[in-house]
């Protein structure tokens, strides 16, 4: 607005130079801008141009005689004591910009943006007020002041907030939120990003914050943070690029709060570990009898085999044959500590790590409880492996852990069946992209109804079970983002699946 006002007062003073003083006014009811010529000494209207007078509702020779109470609004930011101190000053400091509330006629206010520029004319010096309607901006500027107010008491409570990272790395703005989250005093400085964040994931936030571009947000990535005040906290980030102007130029970072989320995620995960456990426990529990069975007999030749040597040292020159017993008797007390460490292994409590794996060797794992299981009850067990290898990034125990819980479920299928007709199949295969395990037996089967749903919690394929073991299942290959599967097998019995994704072949 000043440079208008120079503007118009040098135009004034070349006008002036000129006799004819209907162009010079022709000139200023052009102006879209409204005018009033105030006398320098008296401060009275002298003079309007056309957009003042339509926009005041008066005649310039009504407004001739009009005092500020006339038409300004009643109010004390108004005094007319203020505006001639402007007047005053622009006399000796130049053009004077300031807010005016001129009151139409019609008694409409009108508030004003108004600036007075001192013009020394020849006839006699003024002060030119310029002023337009700025009603509708400050409508809008309330507006917005009262949109800013509402969102800062939606957002007090909030465990998020928002904050503009600069070039530099530099946090340039943030959230009143945000400072909460971060454990921030309303005074403290702000640092740099990468200040809150842990050492471990300093070099991953950064990695994200260059990655940020202006189409769309980044992937929200999980960080461990620790406050200003020290208390630990995770945060889901999320990035965009910005440039909107100088102020806002750089990163818009949006966080938010997750540790209670976290903290449910991890004691589901402890539980669901803890369930993992329990399965292989009741599994090794189910299997005492044939495991007993097992151990027994190495244990027995064990005892034979040591007798023996016993009774050949009392015997002259028996020495070779002693020899030969007690290496018979340590292959089997080596045999039982094999059979005792593979079931330790099985059941013992492990941190989860997952690494890559061949499926087939996953099966040959278990291969031995499940054939010890099938001789205690008679069942035929074949196992057929894929001629290809299938690598697959897994929790090795957990996998071999549903092959069990799958054979085992088959093997009980065919309880009661005579011995030597029972027969469970486990094969390996690859199928485009995932490797598949099937585990087929020739029981009776379940009804179709009840298919889509064995593997729901609570439903189980033979009588007196609660179906916890494959409910177990599902929720382990889930979590291998594989699937799991049953339908009718071509034998008459039934036919459960998992397949899980193939790893790229090293």
């Amino acid at each position: 607005m000043l440079w208008l006002g120079n503007a118009l007062t040098l135009a004034f003073r070349r006008i002036m130079e000129f006799p004819a003083q209907k162009d010079f006014r022709l000139l200023l009811d052009a102006l879209t801008h409204c005018v009033l010529l105030h006398d320098a000494q008296t401060k009275a209207i002298v003079w309007a141009n056309r957009a003042a007078c339509v926009a005041l509702g008066f005649t310039v020779e009504e407004l001739l005689p009009l005092k500020a109470h006339d038409m300004t609004r009643d109010d004390l930011k108004y005094r007319r004591e203020i505006a001639v101190s402007a007047m005053d000053r622009s006399v000796t400091q130049g053009p004077q910009s300031y807010e005016w509330c001129y009151r139409s006629r019609a008694g409409v206010d009108m508030l004003s943006e108004a600036i007075a520029t001192y013009v020394p004319l020849r006839e006699r010096a003024v002060v030119m007020v310029q002023f337009r309607d700025i009603s509708a901006e400050d409508a809008m500027r309330q507006k917005l002041r009262g949109y800013e107010t509402r969102l800062r008491e939606y957002m007090q409570d909030l465990g998020e907030g928002v904050a503009v990272i600069t070039p530099r790395g530099k946090v340039g703005y943030i959230s009143e939120s945000g400072r909460r989250v971060l454990g921030l005093a309303s005074d403290a400085p702000l640092g740099t990003v990468l200040d809150y964040g842990t050492p471990d994931d300093r070099d991953r936030l950064a990695a994200q914050l260059r990655s940020a571009t202006s189409r769309q947000a980044t992937q929200a990535e999980r960080y461990r943070i620790v406050r200003r005040d020290g208390i630990e906290r995770w945060l889901r980030i999320t990035c965009r690029r910005v440039e909107i102007d100088d102020e806002l130029n750089g990163v818009l970072v949006h966080f938010r709060d997750i540790s209670d989320e976290y903290a449910m995620e991890e004691a589901r995960r402890v539980e669901a570990r803890m369930l993992e456990y329990a399965g292989r426990y009741n599994a090794m529990g189910e299997m005492s009898t044939a495991i007993a069975h097992e151990l027994s007999q190495p244990l027995a030749a064990v005892r034979n085999f040591i007798e023996g040597a016993i009774q050949r040292l009392k015997q002259p020159n028996a020495v070779e044959s002693a020899i030969w017993g007690l290496r018979a008797a340590d292959r089997q007390a080596e045999h039982a500590a094999h059979i005792i460490k593979s079931v330790r292994e099985f059941i013992v409590k492990r941190d989860p790590v997952e690494a890559q794996a061949d499926l087939r060797d996953v099966l040959a794992d278990v291969a031995y409880f499940i054939e010890l299981r099938a001789r205690d009850e008679g069942v035929l067990v074949t196992i057929e492996q894929c001629a290809e290898s299938l690598p697959i990034r897994c929790e090795r125990v957990l996998i071999g852990q549903v092959i069990l819980n799958l054979a085992f479920n088959a093997l009980e299928a065919l309880t009661g069946a005579s011995a030597g007709a029972g027969a469970v199949t486990l094969a390996t295969s690859i199928n485009g992209d995932v490797a598949e395990l099937h585990v087929i037996d020739n029981g009776p089967g379940v009804p179709a109804d009840a298919l889509e749903r064995l593997f729901d919690g609570f439903s189980s394929s033979k009588a007196g079970g609660n179906g916890i073991g494959l409910s177990l299942c599902k929720n382990i290959v889930s979590r291998h983002d594989g699937r799991i599967w049953a339908r009718r097998a071509e034998t008459g019995g039934l036919e459960c699946c998992f397949a899980l994704p193939l790893s790229p072949r090293v």
